[in-house]
């Protein structure tokens, strides 16, 4: 004779049984403790939730002989017949086998019938797959269904169920299990039940239940069934710790590893996604985050270390490759081009990569990929008076002197004293400013102030134009700083670390910094060419490879 399930011995019983819908508990029990019962309901939620244990419940509390206080006595001969599945009183329907007008209109003759208990219950599962005509027939039914009956409708998606069955009926939506009472019931299932289960893996079932009671029981007979041990698996954080790390050589070896031990392309690819959806709300909502503490503080560290940004930026383009698996010819393929885009993003120029790799260039967490060595620092060098630059020199000679950044205030705002101080303090009115505006204006270099008008310098006319265009914000926060206000005019700079250059040498003098790195090295490395001097733009560019900054000729 074979075993009995888990799920089917530990199926409740009773209210007090259903873990995790108090809500629903609470409605049902004191409709019927209070004899304000419906005649007709719908149970919605995710699967193994509960709902048609709850239906059953409903079933025996309404023809129990012993009721109490809403609760039936699971004792007396109806209760043990509607548990056994033998009870006149019952009726289930498989509304997904059974959805034509034919069988709704048997149903509806044996409403009609008379039964020994109290009442007679329906269950229909799965009703959203009715069809359009089993749908009508079942409408007047359920609008003035006969005194003794009962309508128990249960559905996984109830948007699918047509609005005039559901003002017919009262909704309850089930939940998904939160993480720390569903491992709570596992390691009660598994002294009562016996087991011998690690603690390994017992996390392990509650990660793959998902918050389904059923699925979780399941997947504990497994375990237990194979030896009680955690088996080894790819979890989906491994992968995402390997895209953190922009190592795609790792990413590729766990996919091919998870492939060997049977997993299917789309199924891991929805694993990594529900993993970076509990790594986003850990940032926006971690009351929502269905994990157990320990890796919920783990997902909250990766998302620090990653990025919201990268990880709003990871679940669209596995999204998109899930879409892409459906119909392409190799699935696993797909899996890995789409993850190695994301381990290797120093090639992909979309907005949302740039904006992600400039969310971690200014946090400072990551280093630019193809970095191999510390960035070199700008190093002023000496132009004879025929060369070029002594021109640009003496240009700049007649320019405001460019101050170092002010400090940014704690609350977020830039306050300057003076004049000059605006100039000075612009890199902080730039950090205040959102991420789009300050990625833009982040390649902008200051020619001076002329007036209450802050000059300012783009690297092409394209530039200009998208800076003029958000210029909004930057008018608004140097207002601020300034106490009155301020305008902006960008020019477009005729040769790209022309003006950084001329700024330096017009100072003529190497900063501290500049002072320590050069008695650092010997003399002949002090005579550093005008090639290694880098504009803002230039170094900017460097974070980007792949990356190009045209200039286009004034016209």
């Amino acid at each position: 004779m074979a075993t009995q399930s888990l799920y089917r011995r530990y199926r409740p019983r009773r209210f007090a049984e259903l873990k995790g819908q108090e809500h629903v508990v609470r409605a049902l029990r004191n409709a019927v403790a209070n004899d304000r019962g419906g005649q007709a309901y719908l149970f919605s939620g995710p699967r193994g939730t509960g709902k048609t244990s709850a239906a059953r419940i409903l079933a025996k509390v309404l023809n129990c002989a012993n009721p109490d206080k809403g609760e039936p006595c699971s004792e007396c001969d109806s209760c043990l017949a509607i548990e056994r599945g033998a009870s006149f009183d019952v009726l289930e329907l498989d509304a997904a086998s059974n959805n034509g007008v034919d069988n709704i209109r048997e149903l509806i003759e044996r409403a009609a019938m008379g039964n020994p208990g109290r009442h007679r219950v329906f269950i229909l599962d799965e009703v959203h797959m009715l069809s359009a005509g089993a749908e009508a027939a079942l409408l007047k039914t359920l609008e003035e269904p006969p005194p003794h009956v009962v309508f128990v409708l249960a559905t996984t998606d109830p948007q699918k169920v047509s609005d005039t069955i559901r003002s017919r009926t009262q909704h309850l939506q089930f939940r998904l299990l939160p993480a720390k009472e569903l491992e709570e019931h596992v390691r009660w299932v598994v002294q009562d039940a016996k087991l011998e289960v690690s603690a390994d893996a017992i996390r392990q079932v509650v990660e793959q239940g998902g918050g389904s009671a059923r699925d979780t029981l399941s997947a504990l007979e497994l375990v237990a069934a194979g030896g009680g041990e955690a088996e080894v698996l790819v979890h989906p954080e491994d992968v995402i710790e390997s895209l953190i790390n922009h190592d795609a050589a790792a990413v590729l070896t766990q996919v091919g590893a998870a492939m060997q031990r049977g997993y299917d392309p789309r199924a891991f690819t929805e694993q990594i996604v529900r993993f970076l959806r509990e790594m986003f709300l850990s940032s926006m909502a971690p009351q929502l985050v269905q994990l157990a503490d320990e890796h919920a503080h783990a997902a909250a560290d990766m998302t620090a270390r990653y990025g919201v940004a990268s990880v709003v930026r990871a679940i669209e383009v596995l999204g998109e490759a899930l879409v892409d698996i459906r119909r392409a010819p190799d699935p696993r393929l797909v899996l890995e081009v789409t993850l190695v885009r994301l381990a290797s993003n120093v090639i992909a120029n979309d907005t949302a990569s740039l904006l992600a790799r400039v969310e971690r260039l200014e946090s400072g967490s990551v280093r630019p990929r193809d970095a191999t060595g510390p960035i070199p620092r700008p190093r002023l060098a000496t132009a004879s008076p025929s060369s070029p630059q002594a021109g640009a020199t003496a240009r700049a000679s007649t320019q405001p002197t460019i101050r170092p950044s002010a400090p940014v205030a704690p609350t977020g705002a830039v306050a300057v004293s003076a004049t000059d101080d605006l100039v000075g303090a612009w890199p902080s009115v730039v950090r205040t400013l959102k991420a789009t505006v300050r990625a833009l204006y982040s390649a902008v270099d200051v020619v001076g102030l002329e007036g209450d008008t802050l000059v300012l310098s783009a690297p092409s006319d394209m530039h200009k134009k998208k800076c003029l265009e958000l210029k909004d914000q930057v008018l608004t926060a140097l207002t601020t700083a300034a106490g009155r206000p301020i305008s902006i005019d960008v020019r477009v700079q005729a040769s790209r670390g022309a003006a950084p250059r001329a700024a330096a040498a017009s100072k003529n003098v190497a900063s501290p910094e500049e002072a320590n790195y050069g008695s650092d090295h010997d003399s002949d490395e002090n005579d550093v060419s005008d090639e290694s001097v880098e504009s803002v733009v230039d170094h900017i560019a460097k974070q980007f490879p792949g990356a190009r900054v045209v200039d286009s000729p004034k016209k």
